[in-house]
Order: structure tokens, then C-alpha cells, then sequence
């Protein structure tokens, strides 16, 4: 008897050991699986840490995917213009796009690291083809404006134009912008020519009528044919028309404005508008614009 109560006295610690043993193992599980309840702050840790390196990741995608970029990786900048404006954009014998606005933008894009490549349609549709993502870029002679910069940002200006009163050659009557009350004046349709006959002119002159053109060279068929009074145009667009059609018409009086034209591309776009800035910047100083002036204009670009 005295054998089996010592053996229970001996045999109840060591029972009670082993479940306190037991508990301690199952509480280090529980603390581990909650590594486990720890796990929480260590999962939103890691989430925190994956969104933080997407944010950055599609940061650095948003950069990399501007328009300049996109062009850059396509190899093609594209480039809207009239195609009908000599010597600045038309077709030449080979059916291909050519002239001074040609040059420009193919000199442009092989600085850009890319070719150019051409779409021609009426004047009056460039800048919604430009904001409906047709085209990445105008060089067709559009006027730097204020109205236009509130749509459509610019370059800085790559010629200056000087606007004159073209009539027929026998006519005496139109010398001055006073001359054109009550008479019919024709003008581009959308260009900044246009604007200035209908917000300063007409005001100032008083009534006349005012004829569009999506062409410079409809015009100046009416202005020969007499279905006209008088146009008013730059006299580096007048030159090879008249000398190709032997139009009999004329320059009369002094210029009544000069415009300077700049490459219109899409709001918000800083880093392609930095580039082409640059381009210009760039062919100015090295004499590539003078060469391509030169070319076009038989003259050398007055100094800035």
C-alpha cells in the first residue's frame, strides 16, 4: 500500500508537468499561426509596401507613356498641313508632299529620332483633326494667336509672314483696307486672315462682303476671272501660283499685317512641345533653317 501511494504521489507532479508542458506548446502555436493575429499588421506592411510600388511603378509608366514618347516608340511623327499652299505644302510632280512646311517638319522629326508622315485635308479641319487625335501635329502656316492659344498650344515661331492686298492687275481702284467697303473680298476659310477681315476690318471699314476659300488657289482663279474684288494673302504664297497659272493679278500698298506661324500641337503635351522648341532652336543655330529658307524663299529669313 505504501508502494502504490508513493507511486501516485510521485506520478501527480509529473501528470501536472506535463499538461502545464502541453499548454505552453499549444499557446507558442496559437502565437505563431497568429503571426497569424501578428500577420495583420505584416500583411497591410506588405500591402502598403505593393501599392506604394505599383503607385510608383504606374507613375513611372505615366511618364514614359507622354506623347512624345508614344511617338518616339511608333518612329512616325504625324504631321497635318493643306498639301495645296505652295511653296509652303503641296504636291509636287511626284504625287509626295513638298515645300517649306515639308522640310520643316521632316527635319524636325529626324531630330525627334522618327519620319514624318503627312496628312493633307482643308485648313478648316487641321486643329479638330489635331484635337481629335488624328494628327500629333500641325506645320501648315497656322497663325500664332491668343484665340488659338486657348485651344491649341504653339512653338515658338518658325516665319514671318507679311500680309498684302492682292487685286487684278488692271484694277487702280484698291490700294488701301479702306478700298474694300462695298466691295467682295475672298479669304481663306478658318485661317487667321479670315478673322482679321471680320473682327478688326469690318468694323473698321465698314460693310463689304466676305467670300471663304478652303484653297489659296481658287481664290486667286475668282480674283483673275473678276468674281472677286480682292483678296489678301503673303506674297511667298502668291509667287509660284501666279507664275504657274500666269494669273494677271498684283501686290498693291504696303503690308497691311505680318503673322508669324508656329507647329500647333494639343494642350498639355510639355514634353514634345520642349523637344520641337529645341529642334527649331537648334536648326536656327546651325543654319539648317536658313538652307531650307533659302530653298523655298530664294531670300535669307530676316534677322530676329
Amino acid at each position: 500500500m505504501l508502494t502504490l501511494h508513493k507511486k501516485k504521489m510521485f506520478l501527480l507532479p509529473l501528470a501536472a508537468m506535463l499538461l502545464m508542458l502541453a499548454l505552453a506548446g499549444c499557446g507558442a502555436k496559437n502565437n505563431n499561426g497568429n503571426g497569424g493575429a501578428a500577420s495583420p499588421s505584416g500583411t497591410a506592411s506588405a500591402t502598403a509596401s505593393a501599392t506604394a510600388s505599383a503607385s510608383s511603378s504606374a507613375t513611372g509608366e505615366a511618364a514614359g507613356n507622354n506623347l512624345l514618347s508614344q511617338i518616339k516608340a511608333a518612329g512616325v511623327l504625324k504631321v497635318g498641313l493643306m498639301g495645296t499652299y505652295a511653296p509652303y505644302n503641296f504636291l509636287n510632280e511626284n504625287k509626295e508632299i513638298d515645300g517649306f512646311d515639308a522640310d520643316i517638319a521632316k527635319e524636325i522629326a529626324k531630330r525627334l529620332g522618327v519620319k514624318a508622315e503627312f496628312a493633307a485635308q482643308d485648313f478648316s479641319g487641321l486643329i479638330p483633326s489635331l484635337q481629335a487625335k488624328k494628327i500629333d501635329v500641325i506645320i501648315s502656316q497656322v497663325t500664332i494667336t491668343d484665340e488659338r492659344k486657348k485651344v491649341i498650344d504653339f512653338s515658338q515661331p518658325y516665319i514671318t509672314n507679311q500680309v498684302k492686298i492682292i487685286v487684278r492687275a488692271n484694277n487702280d481702284s484698291i490700294t488701301k483696307l479702306e478700298d474694300f467697303k462695298g466691295k467682295k473680298i475672298g479669304v481663306g476659310l478658318g485661317t487667321n486672315d479670315e478673322s482679321y477681315l471680320r473682327n478688326e476690318v469690318l468694323p473698321k471699314v465698314g460693310k463689304f462682303e466676305i467670300k471663304t476659300y478652303d484653297d489659296v488657289i481658287t481664290s486667286l482663279q475668282d480674283l483673275n476671272a473678276g468674281r472677286i474684288d480682292a483678296t489678301i494673302n503673303n506674297l511667298y504664297a502668291l509667287k509660284p501660283i501666279i507664275d504657274k497659272n500666269g494669273f494677271k493679278i498684283k501686290a498693291v500698298g504696303e503690308p497691311i499685317k505680318s503673322d508669324q506661324a508656329g507647329v500647333a500641337l494639343r494642350k498639355d503635351n510639355p514634353e514634345l512641345l520642349a523637344a520641337i522648341d529645341k529642334a527649331l532652336t537648334d536648326m536656327k543655330a546651325d543654319g539648317t533653317y536658313k538652307t531650307i529658307f533659302v530653298k523655298w524663299f530664294g531670300e535669307e529669313p530676316a534677322a530676329e
